[in-house]
């Protein structure tokens, strides 16, 4: 069985402003940095064999630093977990979203959930293929991380009212197969989710509105 951590990149100025990321590259800022080396350190209490990122910088750099942590290589880079591409909503912030795109108004340019998890389950599988048996952690990215939920664990509770904040750690295994969703109870995922962090969908007007439209 190869276990897969996805973690979610440290803050950023536009979570905090709460603008919508994407594909725009921004950086870690100092909090995002020390949210990262944090993130280090609890995973150093599990024997992790690889880290691998997504190429946008922020989460590069927050794979890089657990990387650095643990005495581990340099994360190998996988474009197919980059973040959702939000199209002309990227940079914009929820009350400008609302401005520009009433409900119910196409975003163009951006990429829907069934293309996002189309593009996300293979490369995990694929890396889980690549670490037969170790512990991978992947340092990714908000919508991911809920989608790649969303899509394995449909029917359970197990993720509701969870939040994805920045640095938090989400556990799946693969035994040959599908992913499956591990239990959010383990001690490294209860103190991730630190108090006085923005979570994904608090930072992320499309993905918090009612019904997430597509």
């Amino acid at each position: 069985m190869t276990l897969l951590y996805l973690v979610r990149h440290g803050e950023t100025d536009w979570n905090r402003a709460r603008r919508i990321q994407g594909a725009t590259d921004i950086p870690l800022n100092d909090l995002g940095r020390s949210q990262a080396r944090e993130t280090g350190d609890l995973l150093s209490r599990r024997r992790v064999t690889a880290v691998v990122a997504s190429p946008l910088v922020r989460a590069a750099e927050t794979g890089a630093i657990i990387a650095d942590v643990l005495g581990l290589p340099a994360p190998l880079q996988v474009p197919a977990i980059a973040e959702r591409r939000y199209g002309e909503a990227e940079g914009l912030t929820g009350t400008e979203v609302e401005a520009r795109f009433p409900a119910g108004t196409p975003v163009p340019g951006r990429e829907s959930r069934t293309d996002l998890v189309a593009r996300v389950l293979p490369a995990l599988a694929d890396i889980a293929r690549r670490h037969d048996g170790g512990l991978v952690v992947v340092a990714t990215h908000g919508a991911v991380i809920r989608a790649v939920v969303n899509h394995v664990s449909p029917d359970t509770e197990a993720h509701a009212g969870i939040p994805i904040r920045n640095g938090s750690i989400h556990s799946f295994a693969s035994d040959g197969g599908d992913l499956v969703l591990r239990e959010f109870d383990d001690p490294i995922e209860v103190e991730s989710e630190r108090p006085g962090t923005f979570d994904f969908d608090y930072q992320n007007a499309l993905e918090s509105e009612a019904g997430g439209r597509d």
